[in-house]
């Protein structure tokens, strides 16, 4: 296994005095798909939120790339080595190019064209290039916030439902687009998904996440073949669970 991207020993996140994760430890490896799945309100969300910065532990320790990071804001440069894909994405009230070129305009980026049209053409986002957001479908939307974020290169990229609700084709052309990343790139990739048949399809290492806490985290293929939690054979079998 590579080098951990991400640490986190006792890391709490607790709202209106309910906490609402409770990690005692986890590792997130350098250039692994890890999927978090589990059921509504479990904290699958709030942990991404942790992982891009979005917000901070009140307790415990989040150590990324060696590096514990400080109360307070994290240092900018290492906010920009991390993007999350939501599973409904702000675009701005512009174009397509001008939504997908957007972080490259904030890092200063004044030569993108050839990434610009290699990333539009990879996303079946060509003809779109000048269309304007708010005409946009649901699955149109979604692979420009896929692009906008592939095009900065991120060495983590954050997935939040990013497939809820769309059709099978956009379903299927994120998913490769997202896996390519991967392999190709070495993206470190940590999705939310409620289809734990796309956590199969995609992931290395699957986490099942019970009331703010890692009740499993295994390998994909035991995960799912060999779970060693009833609460996981439960859930990985359809029941409720709680």
């Amino acid at each position: 296994m590579s080098e951990a991207m991400y640490t986190l020993h006792g890391v709490r996140k607790v709202y209106a005095g309910r906490t609402v994760l409770d990690i005692s430890a986890l590792d997130i490896y350098a250039g692994e798909m890890l999927a978090l799945v589990g059921p509504s309100g479990a904290g699958k969300s709030t942990l991404l939120r942790l992982l891009n910065f979005l917000e901070q532990p009140d307790a415990g320790t989040l150590v990324f790339q060696g590096q514990s990071l400080p109360r307070g804001e994290a240092p900018l440069a290492l906010r920009r080595q991390v993007t999350t894909v939501f599973q409904r994405p702000a675009l701005l009230s512009t174009t397509v190019t001008k939504n997908v070129t957007y972080g490259l305009r904030l890092r200063g980026a004044r030569d993108g064209r050839a990434d610009l049209t290699a990333t539009l053409e990879l996303l079946g986002l060509k003809e779109l290039a000048r269309a304007r957001a708010r005409t946009l479908s649901g699955g149109e939307a979604q692979r420009v916030a896929l692009a906008r974020a592939l095009i900065i290169r991120p060495q983590v990229l954050l997935l939040d439902e990013p497939t809820a609700n769309l059709d099978p084709y956009n379903v299927g052309l994120i998913e490769r687009v997202v896996t390519d990343m991967n392999q190709q790139r070495g993206t470190t990739v940590v999705i939310v998904t409620h289809n734990i048949f796309q956590a199969r399809r995609m992931a290395h290492r699957v986490a099942f996440l019970l009331n703010g806490q890692i009740v499993e985290l295994a390998d994909t293929q035991a995960f799912f073949e060999a779970p060693a939690d009833a609460r996981t054979r439960a859930f990985v079998r359809g029941e409720m669970v709680c």
